[in-house]
């Protein structure tokens, strides 16, 4: 599926965010850390699974290109195989992207492994990424709204012009 998205720039002055604190900021659960820890310290604290829910945060595995793994909340579920993410520090380094695309691409469909939209590819690209699975924060209280975040956008996808709409576009 090809995803509609569009790249802005962050002014020089803007907030450079790690996808940890911006993940957990945006979905309300409180882990801290490196992002290859949130699976682990996330058992026993939050319910955890394999299908994505909107947002919950999909939790990487540690992997050579991502050596601290990364965390993304899911912004909205398109299909068994496809969901919108919204994390930081993943196209650009410090860098917002709203509602850009996930496919699963694991032989057995169970989420383990994915490809995400890459601002410099303008697709999903070739490479791919473990996956630990879904971290569900449930009632966990949001930390702050986010639309009093700073405006850091690097890519989104407009999904209005689709007829879907989202949380993050209420």
């Amino acid at each position: 599926m090809a995803a509609l998205c569009l790249a802005t720039i962050a002014p020089a002055n803007a907030q450079f965010w790690q996808c940890a604190p911006y993940a957990r900021m945006i979905s309300g659960v409180q882990i801290f850390g490196n992002a290859h820890t949130w699976w682990s310290q996330a058992a026993g604290r939050y319910e955890r699974g394999s299908e994505p829910v909107e947002g919950s945060v999909m939790s990487f595995a540690a992997s050579g290109k991502m050596r601290l793994g990364h965390v993304a909340m899911v912004s909205k579920v398109l299909n068994d195989r496809e969901v919108l993410l919204t994390h930081a520090n993943w196209s650009r380094r410090g860098g917002v992207e709203k509602n850009v695309i996930a496919v699963d691409v694991s032989e057995r469909g169970d989420w383990s492994r994915v490809k995400v939209w890459y601002a410099s590819n303008g697709g999903l690209g070739t490479s791919t990424y473990p996956v630990n699975g879904f971290i569900y924060a449930g009632k966990a209280p949001k930390v702050e709204r986010e639309d009093t975040l700073p405006q850091v956008t690097i890519a989104y996808v407009d999904l209005t012009k689709f007829g879907i709409e989202t949380s993050l576009q209420k």
